[in-house]
């Protein structure tokens, strides 16, 4: 049984031209076309690779910084002790702490969207690897969260750096900011995604790489942009 799409879902839908893909910046004006939900939606893009995520060496992760933020308030946890986690707390961190942050992630606790270590942390930090890993959360030097300097890592994440990593399927998702931000906020942020994904691809991959592409809002039809404009890599 199909499921029954609200009366606003369907006025968006209405509004989609489906004879063609749309540039970024003609979807990012239809999207804030759409009659919105009463909330100030997410925008996410949605990337789907030609790459074959059971292959280490076809594997796409790494770390951008939107221009414009994401328009949401990043939690953050920082596995650090001595200077690091005193500069951690000044830079304005969620929660710091060592071993005992990591026996409370242990017992369950997962109350923050970035988690960031120092290197010498690593070692304890990586015993809770299969509560964090799952759910994106393990610190990675690839994308700057093993790091010595934690003040700065806190800042980017919080002014609007995101981390990104191919799931099982072969695909990328990244919420580039709020439907309430201008068009050209949404679209700068949008590129800077897309150029970040195609700047990651594997020495390995062959093929067209950046399979599909696609736009949306919390709640509201997706659009399919059209992906040769980032890149179309052949064999």
């Amino acid at each position: 049984m199909s499921k029954q799409r609200s009366k606003r879902y369907q006025k968006a839908v209405a509004l989609i031209d489906k004879s063609k893909p749309y540039g970024l910046s003609a979807a990012v004006e239809t999207i804030k076309s759409f009659p919105a939900p009463k909330f100030d939606p997410a925008v996410t893009v949605s990337i789907h690779l030609g790459v074959d995520p059971r292959k280490s060496d076809q594997m796409v992760r790494g770390s951008v910084a939107l221009p414009h933020g994401t328009g949401r308030n990043v939690r953050v946890a920082v596995f650090a002790q001595g200077d690091a986690a005193k500069a951690a707390l000044e830079a304005g961190a969620d929660h710091v702490g060592y071993e005992d942050l990591i026996a409370k992630v242990q017992g369950g606790f997962t109350d923050f969207d970035v988690a960031i270590a120092t290197p010498d942390a690593m070692t304890e930090v990586r015993k809770i690897a299969r509560v964090l890993g799952p759910r994106g959360l393990m610190p990675n030097p690839k994308t700057g969260t093993v790091t010595d300097d934690t003040a700065k890592a806190i800042k980017e994440v919080k002014a609007g750096r995101i981390d990104y990593k191919l799931d099982k399927n072969g695909n990328i998702a990244a919420s580039v900011g709020k439907l309430s931000f201008s068009s050209e906020a949404i679209a700068e942020n949008a590129s800077a995604f897309i150029d970040s994904v195609v700047r990651a691809k594997p020495a390995t991959a062959k093929g067209n790489y950046m399979r599909s592409v696609t736009i949306a809002a919390t709640m509201l039809p997706g659009l399919e942009l059209e992906s040769s404009v980032y890149t179309k890599v052949t064999a």
